[in-house]
């Protein structure tokens, strides 16, 4: 069986705590790997590292350190598909899924290249008399993130990268459910010419988390996965004079109005509710349609839908639509909030519980389930399922509608279908929620824009990616700068004493 390593000095370095945590093919459910679980010693002395390595990694002008990122962007296009198949094998999600994973991370990258000019600061010529004032942005130091199992290689990209354009280190503490692609992804960055020390990856679970926290050397930390791990590494982080980020869960709506095309929204619902087996924060989870007319509509065309999707191993291609769960806990989290549902009163008018594969019977996969008639008090309403399950509340107008997705504690992500102008531009104008889709179903701002929820689906003040990622990863420095006049005189100055 595979021992996997950390990433450390360029060097991959096995563990030395002792500790271990499986690591599944989720198809199969099979061990297939043992990842070590980092000791604060541990991580301790790859942070030492990365401070020793950040400060003339930071003397690199930016526009040299955009260089690394154009090679790094080729090393990813090159090894797009061995990439991908790491990843797949390890997460579960389709071959095409996990493309899509690594090319997201590929367009924060991108942006990453623009750094000269997102590092540039201002100037005020004669701000008073003789004096001139400029700002400029530097790197924090030593920077940190801790990202989930549900996008091993985007969400690594996306604190990375910015983190290290603007001239700092970085530890990255990735997930130990699926973590080699993070660990080829600091191979690959290292190839496109970044130094040694610059990114370590450091496996393990809250013994780490929790040493990233407490270590003074590191002076920012981003997070993303549950509202309660979120909120527990804000406070922490932020007690400890941390720079911090943290997006937690989300549990996103779709209002369906009476105008709406029907099928173009049960087509989004299906691949925004049921794709990448329902693992990610900006899945829609629960459809609202409007009035009982649109509702049975819109039911009658989600059953053959949902009834015919494909479920199976990565290594069938484009013949599924989704792959297993990552792992066995998660299969059956998912099988038992299905369960509440029915036991609190919703209509299961598809039931994925009990799937079974030929040939895959001890895998993690979940069939497609299909709530209607949830209510706002159960428990499938309220908790963020992650899993193949999607929830129909009815509303009998468009303020109700709007009122769920506003009154529910997660703010991550919503959408709306209609073809009137008026009423989109009053959701957008009025829904409490950080990203919003009009007849979009997921979503997700490209990389120049900025990524972020609301409410408890966030915390912090700054978005990831885009133009915040830059303001997050630097601090900013202001000068006042006033020069005495002088007069040449026999060769040399004299100077006039300042007021």
């Amino acid at each position: 069986m595979q021992e996997l390593t950390h990433y450390i000095n360029g060097e991959h370095v096995k563990g030395t705590s002792g500790r271990f945590s499986d690591v599944f093919n989720p198809a199969t459910g099979e061990v297939q790997a043992k990842c070590p679980l980092a000791s604060k010693e541990e991580l301790d002395a790859a942070v030492e590292i990365a401070a020793a390595a950040q400060p003339a990694w930071e003397a690199v002008n930016p526009q040299r350190r955009a260089r690394v990122m154009m090679k790094f962007v080729d090393l990813l296009n090159r090894d797009m598909d061995k990439l991908a198949e790491a990843l797949s094998r390890e997460h579960g999600k389709t071959f095409p899924d996990a493309k899509g994973d690594v090319q997201r991370g590929l367009e924060v990258v991108e942006y990453c290249i623009g750094a000269p000019q997102m590092l540039k600061g201002e100037f005020t010529d004669s701000a008073g008399p003789g004096i001139d004032m400029y700002s400029m942005r530097q790197a924090l130091g030593v920077t940190a993130g801790i990202t989930p199992f549900n996008f091993p290689a985007m969400i690594p990209m996306w604190m990375f990268a910015p983190a290290i354009a603007c001239g700092n280190a970085f530890i990255l503490k990735p997930s130990e459910r699926d973590p080699s692609v993070p660990l080829m992804l600091a191979e690959l960055m290292e190839e496109a010419g970044l130094p040694k020390g610059i990114l370590q990856v450091v496996n393990g679970d809250k013994e780490s988390v929790d040493a990233i926290l407490y270590n003074d050397t590191i002076q920012s930390v981003g997070f993303v996965g549950s509202t309660p791990i979120a909120e527990y590494i804000y406070g922490t982080g932020c007690a400890q004079g941390k720079r911090v980020q943290c997006f937690g869960g989300a549990k996103n709506h779709m209002i369906i109005m009476p105008d709406a095309d029907l099928d173009q929204a049960a087509d989004a619902l299906i691949g925004a509710g049921y794709g990448a087996a329902g693992e990610r924060c900006m899945a829609i989870s629960v459809a609202v349609p409007v009035g009982k007319d649109t509702a049975d509509k819109l039911i009658e065309k989600l059953i053959p839908r949902v009834e015919t999707l494909k479920v199976g191993p990565y290594t069938a291609g484009d013949d599924v639509d989704y792959g297993p769960v990552v792992t066995g806990a998660a299969k059956a989290n998912i099988e038992r909030l299905v369960q509440t549902g029915v036991d609190q009163g919703a209509d299961l008018v598809v039931d994925g519980r009990n799937f079974s594969l030929q040939g895959y019977e001890d895998g993690f996969f979940v069939g497609p389930s299909l709530f209607d008639n949830v209510t706002t008090d159960m428990d499938i309403y309220k908790q963020e399922i992650f899993g193949p399950v999607l929830s129909t509340v009815r509303a009998e107008t468009y303020e109700e509608a709007l009122s769920y997705a506003m009154d529910h504690e997660y703010g991550n992500g919503t959408a709306i279908y209609t073809r009137d102008g008026d009423t989109a531009r009053d959701f957008a104008n009025r829904i409490n929620i950080g990203m919003i889709g009009i007849n979009v179903p997921i979503p997700v701002p490209l990389a120049y824009h900025t990524f972020g929820g609301w409410k408890k689906s966030a915390f912090g003040d700054l978005n990831q990616h885009g133009p915040d990622a830059f303001k997050f990863y630097t601090r900013t420095k202001t000068i006042t700068s006033r020069w005495p006049s002088g007069i040449r005189q026999g060769g040399e100055f004299n100077f006039k004493p300042m007021d």
